[in-house]
């Protein structure tokens, strides 16, 4: 057989070229030499990309950083927080009792009065009279009763005479009959007598005068105590919130029906403030007095003390709810009617309860895990029963134990069986910094 690779040679003429991709002169054997290059190029980068893959995917194995934290046991309170509204202890519009034209004011809008300041005095013409009358009636009375004092004393020393001369007289009358005459006994007696009925009378008279006395000082308190209505005072400790009447205003009594009968102003006792807490009726069995809540002023960025006063212990038909009032001190005036507050009334509370805090349970629907991190250092997705909730916190009534690890924070990127790298983080932090 003759050679392909050798015709041209033994002919001497040239012969078409049976692979056209080939150049004249080059043997099969060059010609094969490329693709084997291609082929083994080929293959190394197929190694090659196999082998990133490989490194990508033994990267995405490598274990996380997660936080996690310990459940522990813990006390745990669930509050009820409700907005309510500040309003004063007491608020009155101060009324004058008598009626007159407005000597002096001596408060304005603002002013801090203290219980029994003069806030304002009235002028009263006629009362003035009526006082100076009743105190010389008064006075006339006293004199009465000097006199029947006095005529009681003569009475009773007339009596004590005549009683004696007429014991004597009778002494005698009864040892020696002949040394007096019965006339002159006789005489004794009814002098006696007299002298007794005028000691009666006296005293008769000596207890009118007393009588007419008392009668005269009543009238005289009386008339005094509505001049006295004539300085209106504070009834309690608070703060002018509001002024009606100036210098020179006429006022009617507080007791008037006429429109003009308006209030001289209008006081606060801004002391002591009351919330008015509508409490659920679910919530209604944990409302006992005497109990503390948490009184929160955003106005303010601070939080005040209060305490359960008072409640009405009857459901309300149309919002199903109590109302309950919390008493706080406002001793430094910091506080203002008006201004509102968010109060936390504690309504359950559990004592020494497996706890972890809220970032710790992933929740949908009636469903909730958490992210344990077992002793492998792989998460463990565990199915956990929640019971009380408060803030911050949740109480694990099952699915975990004390002491378990549990990753805090978002868990959407981890997987049944992970491995992970916990960084404990301590409870009282997370908390801080929610």
């Amino acid at each position: 057989m003759i050679n392909d690779e050798i015709i041209p040679a033994m002919s001497g003429r040239s012969r078409p070229c049976a692979h056209p991709c080939r150049p004249p002169g080059v043997t099969l054997r060059d010609a094969a030499l490329p693709s084997l290059l291609i082929g083994i190029l080929l293959a190394t980068a197929g190694c090659s990309r196999q082998s990133t893959g490989s490194a990508e995917a033994a990267e995405g194995e490598q274990a996380v950083n997660v936080a996690v934290t310990k459940v522990v046991r813990a006390d745990l309170t669930q509050t009820l927080r409700i907005a309510a509204e500040f309003r004063p202890f007491q608020e009155i519009d101060v009324h004058a009792k008598v009626a007159g034209y407005v000597k002096h004011i001596d408060v304005d809008v603002g002013d801090r009065v203290k219980k029994g300041q003069t806030l304002a005095v009235l002028e009263v013409p006629e009362l003035e009279d009526e006082v100076n009358q009743a105190a010389a009636a008064m006075r006339q009375s006293e004199q009465e009763v000097e006199q029947a004092q006095h005529e009681l004393k003569r009475a009773e020393a007339d009596y004590t005479v005549a009683h004696l001369i007429y014991s004597r007289l009778d002494g005698v009358m009864k040892t020696r009959p002949e040394l007096i005459a019965q006339q002159d006994v006789d005489d004794a007696e009814g002098k006696d007598q007299a002298a007794e009925a005028h000691v009666e009378a006296a005293k008769s008279g000596l207890a009118a005068a007393q009588e007419h006395r008392s009668e005269a000082t009543a009238n005289r308190a009386r008339v005094q105590a509505l001049y006295d209505y004539t300085k209106i005072t504070a009834p309690f400790d608070g703060v002018v919130t509001w002024r009606y009447a100036d210098t020179g205003a006429m006022v009617a009594a507080g007791t008037s029906s006429e429109k003009q009968a308006l209030p001289v102003v209008k006081l606060s006792q801004n002391g002591l403030l009351r919330l008015d807490i509508p409490v659920p009726e679910a919530d209604v069995p944990a409302v006992h007095l005497g109990t503390a809540v948490s009184v929160e002023v955003q106005a303010l960025s601070r939080t005040f003390d209060g305490i359960v006063a008072r409640f009405a212990d009857k459901v309300d038909d149309a919002t199903r709810t109590m109302m309950t009032e919390v008493d706080v001190p406002n001793p430094k005036l910091e506080l203002v009617p008006g201004m509102y507050a968010w109060v936390s009334f504690p309504v359950k509370a559990t004592k020494n309860t497996l706890a972890v805090p809220i970032q710790a349970v992933s929740r949908g629907g009636n469903k909730a895990t958490a992210y344990r991190v077992g002793g492998d250092n792989r998460i463990e997705v565990v199915p956990v029963t929640i019971g009380l909730e408060t803030s911050n916190r949740l109480e694990i009534v099952s699915g975990l134990a004390e002491g378990d690890q549990v990753v805090v924070g978002n868990t959407s990127q981890l997987r049944q069986g992970q491995v992970v790298v916990p960084k404990p983080v301590d409870l009282s932090e997370m908390e801080g910094s929610r």
